[in-house]
């Protein structure tokens, strides 16, 4: 999306860095010759009203509001480039790029960018007059050197089975709500929906990853899921995706 930008600038997307021990992520940064843009991108889909500074799915679904996140990872940065030696003035934003995302009652003073806002957003900045030099190459450079490519969240600390919460996790905002209505799993939390066969395999990826020495067995598959309450229908998802090995209670899948 960004990448429309036609204007003399530079562009930096999912940079994960660092700065006093504390990693934050940045969706998108444009470097211009006098100020840079820092773009924090949701793919929210559905009603949210904002109330009291806090970011709600309708009808009253709590989420994590992306201004907060967005305001430390700005402060971050600010620092960051000061350490480097750039004073420029950073400008921040959270973008709504889902067509189908309604906002209500967010107060008009948020940096926030609405879909039907993109276009014109995207035509303001081709207008900002910008030449860049070397000093905004090696900016650009030094960025992506810090760029941490192995990302911290991924250490896994020890585990076992019984220590982990089941469930099915959402695909969208990775959050435990999900809920099975039918053929669908729903998140309680963003509103995602998902079918539930497609859930339950992205789940068996998940735990295989966890636990690569573990038989897949409807049983254990079933309580790995927990919100499936049908055994039958894991069973079913398991016949059609997997080759059965033994027969009755020792039966498991590959």
């Amino acid at each position: 999306m960004l990448e429309k930008i036609s204007c003399e600038c530079l562009i930096l997307n999912d940079l994960l860095l660092k700065k006093h021990n504390t990693t934050f992520q940045v969706d998108s940064l444009i470097i211009f010759q006098d100020s840079i843009y820092m773009f924090e991108v949701k793919n929210y889909e559905g009603d949210y009203y904002y109330e009291s500074e806090r970011l709600y799915k309708t009808p009253n679904n709590e989420i994590s509001n992306p201004l907060n996140q967005l305001n430390r990872s700005e402060s971050l940065m600010r620092q960051l480039l000061y350490d480097l030696g750039y004073h420029l003035p950073i400008y921040a934003s959270v973008i709504f790029i889902n067509p189908e995302f309604t906002l209500y009652q967010a107060p008009r003073n948020l940096p926030f960018i609405f879909p039907t806002q993109v276009e014109s957003v995207l035509k303001k900045m081709k207008s900002i007059p910008s030449k860049l030099n070397e000093k905004h190459k090696i900016l650009a450079n030094h960025l992506m050197s810090l760029h941490i490519k192995e990302s911290p969240f991924t250490l896994v600390p020890p585990y076992n089975y019984d220590q982990l919460r089941k469930g099915i996790t959402c695909a969208k905002c990775s959050s435990l709500s999900n809920t099975v209505a039918g053929n669908l799993c729903i998140c309680k939390q963003c509103g995602y929906e998902e079918v539930v066969a497609t859930a339950v395999m992205r789940n068996i990826k998940e735990f295989k990853l966890l636990f690569p020495n573990q038989k897949i067995t409807t049983s254990i598959i079933h309580d790995w899921c927990k919100v499936v309450d049908s055994k039958k229908r894991i069973k079913r998802i398991l016949e059609k995706n997997f080759t059965i090995v033994g027969v009755h209670r020792w039966a498991y899948y590959e």
